[in-house]
């Protein structure tokens, strides 16, 4: 399975827009989002067009293939308006690609590398929230960030991961490799 992975959409049209569109041109299985779908939060500006109705119109259609998890700024009500769920704080994934490895996906603001969930050596989390790409290994634990689709923090683009196999690879959103990381599995 081919999983298109991206975090921090903050309610921009724009960058929503781009975003499906490289999920199209990856042919992509799934969507998975790490969170902040609609809302822009009090810390961060106002994205590129700005339109949380605009993205729900985008995204609704794509639910069978959505998995999202609940970020900082997403809420109940958000649920409300999403034809897929948004407020688990986690979801766990399991690809036989990664060797029985388990892919913790979360937001970041309650799990991420200096807060680390229960997991086991081998594991991945892949979380967002920093606006800020990572691949990092702690304790036998790969972590990863695809950064922001639309809010991208300390001079990186505006970015998504791919998982195909057991590779990650992290592009801008005009589908140009900016990094690629192959998981290998951490023995115990």
């Amino acid at each position: 399975m081919k999983w298109l992975i991206a975090s921090d959409l903050h309610g921009s049209a724009y960058w929503c827009k781009k975003l499906i569109e490289a999920y199209k041109r990856e042919g992509a299985d799934r969507l998975l989002l790490l969170g902040d779908v609609l809302y822009h939060g009090p810390r961060n500006d106002l994205p590129r067009d700005y339109d949380p109705k605009a993205v729900i119109a985008m995204l609704n259609p794509l639910a069978p293939e959505i998995i999202c998890v609940r970020g900082n700024c997403d809420s109940e009500v958000d649920s409300m308006v999403l034809d897929f769920p948004v407020l688990a704080d986690y979801a766990l994934i399991s690809e036989e690609a990664l060797g029985g490895s388990l892919i913790f996906a979360t937001h970041g603001h309650l799990f991420n590398a200096s807060k680390l969930p229960p997991l086991k050596r081998g594991d991945i989390l892949i979380h967002g929230h920093t606006h800020v790409p990572c691949f990092e290994q702690k304790d036998g634990i790969t972590i990863l960030n695809p950064g922001s689709v639309s809010i991208p923090k300390e001079g990186s683009a505006e970015s998504y991961m791919v998982l195909s196999g057991a590779v990650f690879t992290r592009k801008s959103l005009d589908g140009s490799i900016l990094s690629v990381h192959s998981f290998i599995k951490i023995k115990k």
